[in-house]
């Protein structure tokens, strides 16, 4: 009897643990909490000096950021996707994300001061106009410049430093506006000197490079966001790669409503506005403007996204440079431009420059068609006499008086403009 009833106990509990079995594999989830878990392996970019530039160095813009991107801190891929896959490395611009706690995540732009196509092919210049080889060291090359030898025994950066950079910042140069540039040059611990004592002969060639082949990044360390100016934020470079806030560009709301139409269109003019009459004196003036040379914030603010094409003549100092003196050319005078182009006369600048080229190449775009009649052929007619001002000062700043306050009641106040959302309304500002 006792036999027995051992066999039926063991019966039924291989019945039990065969409806175990079953059920457990019939509930994945179960199944994956019973089981123990594979080792997940973290994917991980594959990165190479070459990508980011870090092989050219130091004939690069710095290495203030690296370390975000080895750490993963920053990625290319918007949907902060587990598949980290680095993007061509012929594109000129990519979106990127960028986090300080691995937990919050915000957009930035990685962009390159020109395409690698250029890059690559100023590199063969440096080494065959230099050395007379097809591939050098670019750092040992530059070194032995005149410029930069010059570069190294300078106490301070002065204007014969910076002649004939082909530049638009630096083609009517101040002391004012170089010793800013030494002074808040973020890619070197911050000394607040306008001496060049705290930077070390790598600095000063990652400086002059920078200066030589782009300098919109130098222009967001030396007029911040954070002081009011029309700029997104510099969060670092690293190699080639420049690091900054994220905005969408201007061409993206060509076909945006009626009132976010007039909402950018007064925000670019009080952009050039604040450009031209600031508290430092400075009179920034555009030598080119396209679709992508203007970016929206996700809150609506509108700032400027490119700054390479950026002038800036100081209002206070002057030009330190005579017109003859801008002529001289070297090796990093033609980095990035044929080494034949002209420069502009200092004295050749309007005030109402940049009005005008907005004028005939933005406003039409973002303003066309959008608005009944007859506010839209008011508006056409206005654009029209700023585009065809360029003798007539006068007549441009009315023509822009009469378009924003004929804009301003076109605007709405509503949470798409969180820039000055809920304050529109309680100001008459907007």
């Amino acid at each position: 009897m006792g036999h027995w009833i051992c066999c039926l106990c063991s019966r039924v509990a291989d019945s039990l643990m065969l409806l175990l079995v079953l059920a457990l594999s019939c509930n994945p989830s179960t199944a994956a909490t019973a089981s123990p878990s594979a080792p997940h392996v973290k994917p991980s970019y594959s990165f190479g000096r070459t990508f980011l530039g870090l092989d050219k160095c130091n004939a690069c813009i710095g290495t203030s950021i690296c370390k975000k991107f080895f750490k993963e801190e920053i990625r290319f891929d918007t949907w902060l996707s587990s598949h980290l896959k680095l993007p061509p490395s012929y594109l000129l611009s990519y979106s990127g994300n960028y986090t300080d706690d691995a937990k919050s995540w915000r957009l930035v732009d990685i962009t390159r001061l020109t395409s690698k196509y250029r890059h690559d092919r100023a590199d063969k210049r440096i080494c065959t106009s230099l050395l007379k080889t097809k591939t050098c060291s670019l750092e040992r090359a530059l070194r032995r410049t005149h410029r930069f030898q010059k570069w190294l025994r300078a106490k301070r950066l002065t204007p014969d430093l910076v002649q004939g950079l082909s530049s638009p910042m630096l083609r009517c140069p101040s002391q004012r506006l170089l010793d800013r540039i030494v002074r808040r040059y973020a890619e070197v611990p911050d000394a607040g000197s306008i001496y060049m004592d705290h930077l070390t002969d790598r600095d000063k060639l990652r400086l002059l490079y920078t200066l030589s082949v782009n300098s919109h990044p130098i222009l967001l360390q030396i007029f911040p966001d954070v002081e009011g100016w029309p700029f997104p934020r510099y969060l670092g470079s690293c190699g080639r790669l420049v690091v900054s806030a994220s905005t969408r560009p201007l061409r993206d709301f060509y076909g945006a409503a009626p009132e976010v139409a007039a909402d950018l269109a007064l925000q670019l003019l009080a952009v050039l506005r604040s450009m031209g009459t600031n508290d430092l004196n400075y009179f920034f003036y555009f030598t080119h403007v396209d679709a992508g040379t203007f970016g929206v914030f996700s809150n609506g603010h509108l700032f400027i996204r490119d700054a390479s094409t950026l002038g800036i003549i100081d209002k206070e100092e002057g030009s330190q440079l005579i017109d003859g003196q801008q002529e001289y050319k070297d090796i990093f005078s033609c980095l990035t431009v044929d080494c034949q182009s002209a420069f502009v006369s200092c004295n050749s600048i309007r005030e109402k420059h940049s009005l005008v080229m907005v004028c005939q190449e933005l406003l039409p775009k973002l303003l066309k068609g959008k608005f009944l009649q007859p506010v839209q052929d008011k508006i056409d007619s206005f654009l029209q006499h700023c585009a065809d001002g360029l003798a007539d000062d006068q007549g441009v700043d009315e023509a822009v008086a009469k378009l924003a306050e004929l804009l301003k009641p076109l605007r709405s106040c509503d949470s798409r403009f969180a820039y000055r959302y809920p304050d529109c309304k309680y100001s008459d500002k907007y």
